[in-house]
């Protein structure tokens, strides 16, 4: 094997780390909400009844059946590779991902103002909530405006946004359960205080991924002009 292809396959297994442990993370929410859609269903009982959706389960069912579509479809959205290759795929799926993610947004929302809080929590998850659904919701919206417009750029990095917002319940469930092993189990500040760092942990790593993206361009870009600059003035003494 030559050189250049064992870069271009080094470079292609590289580009699935990423959405490899996307996909892995997003795994710990939606196997939590299959034991909660078979709860709700009354075909197991391995997750005990929660009251807080007994009388309205509707919205938790789409919020569980969405955000595991969004989940589970999301990863393949950031590799490049694969969008490539099948970019009509790529395109129907972002349409799919789209919907499913004003979906996660709206009924995360719904729930939130107007389920009863679960126990153990303050005012703090409650304005965390708010905050970052409304923030979801915005991000998608503005992803979807900006790829009308054929700008590619502003719409990776919004949908990006928004996806690291999603993810959310994924890093909420790995920090909390660090925590409860180091220190115990959380009082309520502590409990929504991580919770919300949370969200904000993976929009951190989303921004650090966009311009980490960007950055290489940019240089390039630069280099180019310099270079055109440069040779202007040798021409133009």
């Amino acid at each position: 094997m030559s050189v250049t292809a064992r870069s271009q396959t080094s470079a292609g297994s590289a580009g699935w780390l990423a959405p490899a442990g996307l996909l892995l993370l997003g795994m710990l929410p939606i196997v939590a909400g299959g034991f909660r859609l078979s709860q709700l269903s009354g075909f197991s009982e391995a997750m005990p009844a929660n009251p807080r959706f007994t009388a309205v389960p509707l919205p938790v069912v789409l919020h569980i059946v969405s955000a595991s579509v969004f989940a589970i479809l999301g990863p393949l959205q950031f590799a490049a590779g694969f969008r490539r290759r099948w970019p009509a795929w790529h395109r129907v799926a972002g349409r799919l991902l789209v919907a499913c993610g004003l979906l996660v947004a709206l009924t995360g929302l719904w729930m939130t103002l107007f389920y009863a809080p679960p126990d153990g929590t303050g005012v703090l998850l409650f304005v965390s909530r708010i905050v970052f659904g409304s923030a979801m919701l915005v991000s998608i919206v503005i992803g979807l405006a900006v790829i009308l417009r054929r700008d590619v750029q502003g719409h990776r990095a919004w949908m990006a946004r928004g996806y690291a917002i999603g993810l959310g319940a994924a890093t909420q469930m790995l920090v909390l359960m660090v925590a409860g092993i180091v220190a115990g189990p959380p009082n309520e500040l502590t409990h929504d205080s991580l919770t919300a760092l949370s969200w904000v942990i993976n929009l951190a790593v989303a921004e650090w991924a966009i311009r980490k993206r960007h950055a290489p361009r940019s240089r390039a870009t630069k280099r180019s002009t310099a270079h055109v600059r440069a040779s202007f003035a040798g021409e133009h003494p």
